[in-house]
């Protein structure tokens, strides 16, 4: 579109004296509630220029808008004042204010802007005064113009036209841009790429105060997807890049496949810059050819991170991660983790590798290898963990994700019972649907996952049956700038199958501590069924539900406080059923901002339940939110 408002007729439109700018003395007497000329529109009390607004009759939107929109006002709070930044700024200002007024449905306006009285539309750009002590920008916006017609065609199935442009709505110039872009993407979705505007009629009728719009578009041909040119690689093969995009060439035209191919490669973690650029042309058989531009990003990354807890004491974690390790996307990632650093019970240590390799079966699939090996030295027993597997993730969007694989599983635990082996299959199986507009600090939006790892035992001490679990997260803000956010996490899970005594101890389920119930001790609560030497032993239940309740406050920009409370349930049998025990906690804290997430201090107290020695203020310390 190359202009949005013509003359239709020679009186169809009378802008003032000129057709780009709109000017005109005025002294006629005053009639919306911007009358007189504002004090509070001289901006900058320490500027030595006296800046004022005055807007007669119009909505009272005008005013802010237009200073808002002013290069006069930006140029007195930068203190560019001199009289040729003024006379460079009141210039732009004719138009920038006219812009306004179009897109209000004012198209009569007069734009009076003066430097110490001379009408800067009549100063020419080099004869700028020295210095300027007074500007007055005086705008009378006149009636206000609806809609006589409004049309746009032809138009795509299933195309949605903004709800204001029809005959009788404000004639604002913003909604017919919008009815446009609108009508030119509904084209495109359904496969006519090259759809664009062929003319628009677009008169104002001074005398009864009505627009009449009229827009005709070019749909242009139905297209397929013709050939996908790359470039920009370096170390990357191309045949596997390509492989990673999912190019539909051949199919319909659509822009959101475009967008999933742009998705695909950044997922891939190997690119920091993807640009696609559709042909100008079209090529032989209705084909549109597209041109990928790819940066690919450092080869290497390091990072770390941290917890403090007062009872369990500092986590520490650390990855290593190469981007493409055999030149086709494959992501090697080493993580390693020490945790219980100065805590109640020893030292739990971590290590895991996992390689990545993208489009692997389909361009949304990514197949795995990991290896993990796990110490952990609780106050209630010993394990140590490894674990060897395959899988596949599947990410058809940004939202979706659905993973599966098949791991053999060696485990040792000792606790009052003595020692028991297990060794086991497992087909551990996850799908989660996030909607959260911040993964990192959410404000709105939901997050929902389900999981369930069916396993087989190869030995007498190892039972065969299912760990079930379900986890849904919902937030919610209100106030000015979403200050306020409440946020509420529900998780639950239970075993089926086996006896507890014949169940991996890491598939059973504790309360207590970050991530479950905070202000009670880390895996303070669990069940007393499985006999020892000397009575019950202490182990992880069948069956779990916890609650936590969270709510928000952004007090500045940088800092905010939370209040939360959180309960848990566990169970000695399957299917929420036998004795159980609870617990809750409550506390406050208090979040940081900084550029990869808020840095989070919290404070929680036991407030029901437990074994009663959980006494004590617990503190949580760590990066991003707690859920």
């Amino acid at each position: 579109m190359k202009s949005w408002i013509k003359a239709g007729t020679a009186a169809a439109i009378v802008l003032g004296t000129g057709a780009g700018m709109v000017m005109a003395q005025s002294s006629g007497p005053s009639s919306s509630p911007f009358s007189g000329w504002f004090g509070g529109g001289k901006g900058n009390e320490s500027s030595p220029v006296d800046l004022d607004f005055k807007v007669d009759g119009g909505d009272d939107a005008l005013l802010p808008q237009i200073r808002q929109t002013s290069l006069l006002v930006s140029a007195q709070d930068e203190g560019r004042v001199t009289g040729q930044d003024l006379l460079a700024a009141a210039r732009g200002d004719y138009a920038r204010i006219l812009g306004v007024l179009y897109d209000n449905g004012y198209y009569s306006g007069l734009i009076d802007i003066t430097l110490d009285g001379v009408e800067a539309a009549t100063v020419a750009p080099l004869d700028a005064p020295g210095a300027v002590r007074k500007v007055q920008v005086h705008v009378q916006p006149g009636p206000r113009f609806r809609y006589s017609r409004a049309e746009i065609a032809p138009v795509a199935p299933g195309t949605e036209l903004p709800k204001d442009y029809h005959a009788g709505a404000i004639a604002r110039t913003g909604d017919m841009k919008t009815a446009a872009t609108a009508a030119v993407s509904g084209w495109r979705d359904v496969g006519h790429a090259k759809a664009d505007v062929a003319s628009t009629d677009i008169v104002a009728d001074h005398a009864t105060n009505k627009i009449d719009s009229r827009i005709l578009l070019a749909p242009g041909p139905e297209l397929r997807f013709g050939k996908l040119t790359i470039r920009g690689y370096q170390r990357m093969d191309p045949r596997r890049l390509r492989k990673i995009a999912g190019f539909p060439e051949g199919e319909r035209f659509d822009p959101e496949k475009l967008e999933d191919v742009r998705k695909r490669l950044r997922r891939s973690g190997v690119f920091s810059a993807i640009t696609l650029t559709e042909s100008d042309y079209i090529s032989p058989g209705n084909t549109l050819d597209v041109d990928l531009l790819v940066v690919e990003q450092k080869l290497r990354r390091l990072g770390a991170g941290f917890e403090y807890s007062n009872t369990d004491g500092l986590s520490l974690t650390g990855y290593w991660i190469n981007r493409n390790l055999f030149r086709g996307g494959e992501r090697l990632r080493v993580d390693a983790s020490v945790s219980d650093i100065g805590g109640d019970t020893g030292r739990d240590y971590s290590l895991g590798v996992r390689l990545d390799r993208p489009a692997t079966i389909t361009a949304d699939t990514t197949g795995y290898v990991l290896a993990e090996v796990e110490s952990l030295a609780e106050e209630d027993y010993d394990l140590k963990s490894g674990t060897f597997g395959l899988g596949f993730t599947w990410l058809p969007s940004d939202e979706l994700t659905a993973d599966i694989a098949l791991q053999y599983r060696a485990l040792r635990v000792d606790d009052d019972s003595g020692r028991t082996n297990f060794r086991l299959f497992a087909l551990p199986a996850s799908i989660t649907w996030d909607k959260r507009d911040d993964q990192n600090d959410a404000k709105r939006g939901y997050w929902l996952s389900g999981g369930a790892i069916p396993f087989l035992g190869l030995q007498d001490e190892t039972g065969s049956g299912a760990q079930l679990t379900a986890e849904g997260r919902a937030y919610y803000s209100f106030g000015t700038d979403d200050r306020f956010t409440l946020a509420g996490r529900a998780r639950l899970g239970t075993v089926v199958g086996p006896e507890i005594e014949e169940t991996p101890r890491d598939y059973l389920f504790w309360s207590g501590g970050g991530g479950t119930v905070r202000g009670h001790s880390y895996e303070s609560l669990g069940v007393e069924v499985i006999q020892g030497p000397d009575g019950p032993v202490k182990t992880g239940g069948m069956s779990i539900v916890t609650l936590t309740a969270e709510t928000r406050i952004q007090v500045r920009e940088r800092i905010g406080l939370a209040v939360f409370a959180d309960a848990g349930r566990v169970w000695e049998d399957s299917a929420f059923s036998g004795g159980s025990g609870w617990q809750a906690g409550a506390g406050a804290g208090i979040r940081y901002k900084t550029p990869i997430g808020p840095m989070r201090f919290d404070i929680a107290a036991p407030v029901g339940g437990g074994d009663g020695d959980d006494g004590g203020v617990q503190v949580y310390i760590g990066l991003g939110q707690a859920f």
